[in-house]
């Protein structure tokens, strides 16, 4: 049973980064074969401080952390003796 957790583990990990690096060749312009230019100037009046971006890093750093531990409980058995008084 556990190494079947540990396959759909395995699994999910693999497809989650490759759809990480679909994403990121999807951002990247140089392998385009496009010989137009098109130039647009936009204002935005929202803004990603740096501190955000640490933020972030970190809540993905636990929740990484908290799939690779389990976080599942074990099956442990506690036994407890009575001593009867005669």
């Amino acid at each position: 049973m556990e190494t079947i957790k540990k396959f759909y583990r395995s699994v999910i990990t693999m497809i989650t980064l490759i759809l990480m690096q679909v994403i990121a060749f999807g951002q990247d312009s140089s392998g385009s074969s496009s010989s137009s230019t098109t130039t647009t100037t936009t204002t935005s009046s929202t803004t990603i401080q740096p501190w955000m971006w640490v933020v972030g890093a970190i809540i993905v750093l636990i929740i990484i952390i908290a799939l690779a531990r389990g976080g599942g409980s074990k099956d442990s058995v506690v036994v407890t003796k009575e001593r009867i008084k005669e």
